[in-house]
């Protein structure tokens, strides 16, 4: 049974590493981003989007673990 687990997760990988390589390959037009004031340079839309997509899987665990005991408090 782990062998089937372990090929599983291997192939899901897969399939993740190539849809993002796919993304990265067809979104290579360049734009410059303008933010609060802050200006970067021209770079693929990729770029912006596969960043903005690791901050916010840092991010969000982040404020789960820091927010989300408030909820489970007990009252006595």
């Amino acid at each position: 049974m782990r062998g089937v687990k372990r090929v599983v997760v291997v192939l899901a990988t897969l399939i993740v590493v190539l849809v993002v390589l796919a993304f990265v390959l067809e979104n290579q037009q360049g734009v410059s981003l303008t933010f609060l004031g802050l200006a970067t340079g021209q770079m693929p839309v990729s770029v912006f989007v596969v960043v903005s997509l690791i901050v916010g899987m840092l991010v969000g665990p982040l404020l789960g673990v820091l927010f989300g005991n408030r909820g489970s408090r007990r009252i006595q």
